[in-house]
């Protein structure tokens, strides 16, 4: 029988277990962690994630989508909120179009059990790895509970362990001409769990993203089940006048959000007794290549961790499952063929999230909340509903469709430069109050093949 040995029990290796157990493969999952299925998971744990089209179509691949329906929450657009508590709503794309709050603990616990209940699957637990041998795919584990040591053989192994990686950093990186980089951003952030009304019912509007935008810092909020939302600020370490160096006391994180956030602050009159319950945490991107050496590959977080501001660390992790389950259809099992054709394909597009990741926190901590901005997004929009088949803006692309990230994000910047242009040349406030936009929409576009 065919072995397959995952390091990581996440959400990537927990899925990749899965799709190797369809195709006949005896799999184990190693994970350093204890089973979080036998703890209370708490929303507002961590970050919540944002499931769009690349992830739906790597779970519903191999089945598993609807499973993961049940605890999704549909955002079909994002509220934001200014400081005197007006209200201005962004749809993400089309009608009926959506990204999906899920929380992280929720979504991982039940991979979890998908993964086993899906053939021959074993996760084991408590297991650390501590060195590779990446020729003959030979995994060290140590058991953090009784201290034993273990070796594991098998014909591949995964390095689906995240961020941190232990099969990157304990065999990957000690070889000659490996690239790595570890990028910290300026801003770190703190979770906050809004909890729901006495009734169990939602203190804000349920199918949305809510973001509080105060240019260099902000504050966000996602639904989770029952109520309650997971909200999270994002803000500089130090430096800034409004930065956490300066939210070191419950007097001090009173003020701050009873006067920058005070609509919030009204639905939490206890934010500062709460302030601690969830640590201060750093933000960073890993960029590495090669992803693979003799028998082993890196996936997800692993070979390509992001910042949280594109919502796309996970379903980008997904979809490297369904890359190389698509190699796999083709070349079978040959790894040795599959491996170099998976890096090649994956590391550019695992580039151009991380910098699609960086540009979006401007966007939500700035942009949303400047004029030429929303006026530009008020003419795309306006574009695409005209000409559906050959328009359609970057977060769409990115969100709502496979197109490549790369592809995506170069065919982003040529069309802002042409937004820009247009709004340049052009009054488009004046074109949108006489109700003759939609004529030169038609003069730009009408004869283009492709915007």
């Amino acid at each position: 029988m065919k072995t397959a040995t995952i390091i990581g029990a996440g959400l990537v290796g927990s899925l990749w277990a899965v799709y190797l157990s369809n195709a006949g493969y005896k799999v184990t999952v190693f994970e350093r962690k204890s089973d979080i299925r036998k703890a209370e998971i708490k929303a507002g744990k961590s970050i919540n994630l944002a499931l769009s089209n690349r992830g739906w179509k790597a779970l519903d691949e191999v089945g598993v989508g609807d499973e993961i329906r049940e605890i999704a929450i549909p955002m079909y657009g994002r509220i934001i909120h200014d400081p005197l508590g007006n209200l201005n709503y962004q749809p993400y794309g089309q009608e009926g179009q959506a990204i999906y709050s899920v929380s992280r603990g929720g979504i991982n616990a039940k991979m979890m059990t998908i993964a086993e209940e899906a053939g021959d699957t074993v996760i084991k637990y408590n297991e650390k790895c501590y060195d590779v041998d990446l020729e003959n795919g030979i995994v060290y584990l140590e058991n953090s509970l009784t201290g034993k040591k273990t070796t594991t053989q098998s014909d591949v192994v995964f390095g689906t362990d995240g961020a941190f990686s232990a099969v990157r950093y304990n065999a990957m990186q000690k070889r000659d001409r490996f690239d790595y980089s570890q990028q910290y951003i300026e801003d770190g952030y703190r979770e906050i769990l809004l909890p729901a009304n006495s009734d169990g019912s939602y203190k804000l509007k349920k199918n949305v993203l809510h973001i509080w935008a105060r240019e260099r810092f902000m504050l966000i909020a996602l639904p989770n089940e029952g109520g309650s939302f997971t909200c999270t600020l994002f803000m500089p370490f130090k430096g800034e006048e409004n930065s956490f160096e300066n939210l070191t006391s419950k007097k001090q994180v009173d003020h701050f959000f009873k006067n920058t956030f005070p609509d919030f602050y009204e639905l939490m009159p206890n934010i500062a007794d709460a302030w601690e319950d969830h640590p201060l945490s750093s933000l960073a991107l890993i960029r590495c290549f090669p992803w693979t050496y003799g028998k082993v590959a890196l996936m997800g977080d692993a070979a390509h961790a992001t910042v949280p501001f594109y919502g796309q660390g996970m379903n980008c992790g997904f979809e490297d499952c369904s890359a190389l389950w698509n190699l796999m259809k083709e070349h079978g099992s040959d790894w040795k063929t599959i491996f170099p054709i998976y890096q090649s394909i994956r590391k550019p597009n695992g580039d151009a999230m991380q910098d699609l990741s960086l540009h979006n926190y401007l966007v939500m901590r700035d942009y949303v909340t400047d004029p030429s901005f929303l006026l530009q997004k008020k003419l795309e929009r306006r574009i695409q509903q005209l000409y559906p088949d050959k328009y359609m803006p970057l977060y769409s692309m990115v969100t709502f469709s496979q197109l490549p990230y790369a592809e995506a994000f170069k065919k982003g910047e040529e069309q802002n430069k042409k937004l820009k242009n247009i709004m340049l040349r052009h009054d488009v406030v004046k074109l949108f109050e006489n109700e003759k936009i939609d004529d030169l929409i038609h003069q730009i576009f009408g004869s283009e093949v492709h915007a």
